[in-house]
């Protein structure tokens, strides 16, 4: 029976509660993903795109396997397992598995990473190295006016709530560089508050003069420098057999044989001296046996 093809909206994803898979799998974003749109999967089939749209709304952690997608959607799971493969193919889904570094545990974790923005071979070899290159951001349709930063803004409503420290709009771009640099050293609002705040003489004859002084002479000390956290181990695996190798090695998620390339046979691997003792033992006994037949 031929496949019923939908929209790509035919099941959204908060419509039924899709079972989520066991803590630790299920499905994997992909880092640094453009925003949503309504043409993200318009270069695909209607099958790939409509499977594509339900995978992309789904939440992390969410059961995407064959057996289970054939349960919500209105495919088959030969059907779901070929659009999968279209999808990795096309550069949206990457399978393999994961180790965490520094997890203490042996073990390797299979994962199925999913993107919305399409990737080509080169994006998912860093991303398996962990080193995902950053994207430049697309220029604004249009122009908008001028931000405030954080510290600007924190100044700026002092007065509010302390009318003895309301600044002028100069002096709060003067002094803005001095409040970055405490929440560049991790203080938070609420501490900076407090320290401005606390204490005041009256009357505050200077606001800018106090909010400058305070600033310079109670600046928090730098933080401790963390260790950089190594990034996980990463293997992909071939979408057809499962074959784990190099990203180089599986162009479009798919190894060579599977897609008919014809290997040829590697060099021949040393036998261990265990292999050795073995063979010989076996060539032995079977000496013995011809020794000790009866002749005809």
């Amino acid at each position: 029976m031929a496949d019923a093809k939908p929209s790509p909206a035919f099941l959204p994803a908060h419509a039924l509660p899709h079972p989520m898979a066991n803590p630790g799998y299920g499905k994997r974003a992909a880092p640094d993903q453009h925003p949503r749109t309504a043409q993200d999967f318009a270069h695909l089939p209607p099958r790939e795109a409509a499977v594509a749209a339900y995978i992309d709304r789904l939440p992390g952690g969410a059961d995407i396997s064959v057996k289970t997608l054939a349960k919500t959607l209105p495919y088959g799971q030969c059907a779901l397992r070929t659009a999968l493969n279209n999808l990795q193919r096309a550069g949206h889904l990457r399978r393999g598995r994961e180790h965490l570094a520094d997890s203490g545990s042996p073990r390797w974790i299979t994962r199925t990473w999913f993107s919305r923005t399409a990737r080509d071979d080169d994006w998912w070899a860093a991303f398996t190295r962990g080193d995902v290159p950053k994207e430049a951001p697309e220029p604004p349709d249009r122009q908008v006016g001028p931000t405030r930063s954080r510290a600007y803004i924190l100044l700026a409503a002092l007065g509010r709530t302390t009318p003895s420290l309301s600044l002028s709009a100069r002096a709060c771009e003067d002094l803005a560089p001095l409040l970055t640099e405490w929440f560049a050293r991790g203080a938070t609002d609420e501490y900076v508050l407090q320290t401005l705040t606390a204490g005041l003489p009256v009357p505050v004859h200077s606001p800018t003069a106090l909010i400058r002084t305070r600033l310079t002479t109670k600046l928090p000390p730098e933080p401790e420098p963390t260790p950089p956290r190594r990034p996980p181990l990463r293997v992909l695996e071939c979408a057809k057999c499962g074959t784990p190798g190099r990203p180089e090695a599986l162009p479009g998620g798919t190894c060579g044989p599977c897609w008919g390339e014809v290997v040829p046979p590697g060099p021949s691997v040393p036998l261990t001296s265990t292999a050795v003792h073995a063979h010989a033992a076996a060539a032995r006994a079977a000496m013995v046996d011809r020794r000790e037949r009866p002749r005809l």
